[in-house]
């Protein structure tokens, strides 16, 4: 069986990632399936004719306010099935969700929210995760091999954090998010790279743009690919790229072999 390869990028604005060499990402790794999160901007500001050249199918859910959030997938084969948000407005017209179908796969493209510096959006953020959950748990139970992929926007451990003695109260790692996130990870999801990976330590998904912070790899890993627990067997690599540059974040990888039941299901 043919194995699939996932890619989930936070391009932090597709405009700019595309002048900062994504396509040059493309061809050299070829992902067969690319989940972009934070593109603020919709398909019609977006130069397609590269993409297509390259033999992507292209799906878009942006957000209503222009240049914020939004999810993109890009597929190398046209996914079986698309579903465009979560049927929640208050999540929906932020453009967080884009649900696909892959070989008998059902991928989560999720933007999570940032609870703000002051934290002002916790209630929303949490809100978020636990509706999120319901519609992924619904997805699961009905028989379906979920992967949920994205900007979590929570680091999870303290091995996920390269200062987290400072930051035990900062937006992003504080108790009440950690639990949230837990939720998914105690309650039916694996998190893919720290289960293949339960001792490395400095492997990071996101760092500041201050000077140096990259550099000196002072970063936070909350880019995730959580595999419900009957599906997580298939998983044959995990992997972060941090040597991929153009955005704030890096680019991470999870490589899955689609059972036969998986495949035939579509």
């Amino acid at each position: 069986m043919t194995e699939l390869r996932l890619f989930s990028w936070n391009v932090n604005g597709l405009r700019s990632v595309m002048k900062k060499g994504l396509l040059t990402f493309l061809e050299l790794h070829r992902p067969d399936v690319l989940c972009l999160q934070e593109i603020r901007a919709s398909a019609s500001q977006i130069d397609l004719e590269p993409l297509l050249a390259l033999g992507y199918s292209l799906d878009f859910h942006p957000a209503e306010r222009p240049g914020y959030s939004g999810v993109a997938t890009f597929s190398r084969e046209p996914p079986q099935r698309v579903v465009l948000g979560m049927g929640e407005p208050r999540f929906d017209t932020e453009g967080r969700v884009l649900i696909t179908e892959h070989r008998g796969l059902t991928v989560f493209n999720v933007y999570f929210p940032n609870a703000g510096r002051d934290l002002s959006r916790l209630d929303y953020k949490t809100d978020f995760y636990r509706s999120l959950k319901r519609v992924v748990d619904a997805r699961r139970d009905a028989g379906e091999a979920v992967i949920i992929c994205g900007d979590w926007n929570t680091a999870h451990q303290n091995v996920d954090i390269e200062n987290w003695r400072g930051n035990l109260k900062a937006s992003g790692f504080t108790p009440h998010e950690r639990a949230v996130l837990d939720e998914y990870l105690t309650q039916g999801y694996v998190d893919a790279f720290r289960a293949l990976h339960p001792e490395t330590k400095g492997a990071y998904s996101w760092w500041s743009n201050r000077p140096g912070v990259r550099e000196k790899n002072v970063g936070w890993r909350i880019d995730y690919h959580a595999v419900d627990v009957a599906t997580m067997p298939s998983v044959r690599a995990a992997r972060l790229h941090p040597e991929v540059m153009g955005s704030d974040h890096c680019p991470v990888e999870l490589v899955i072999e689609p059972k036969p039941s998986q495949v035939s299901r579509s």
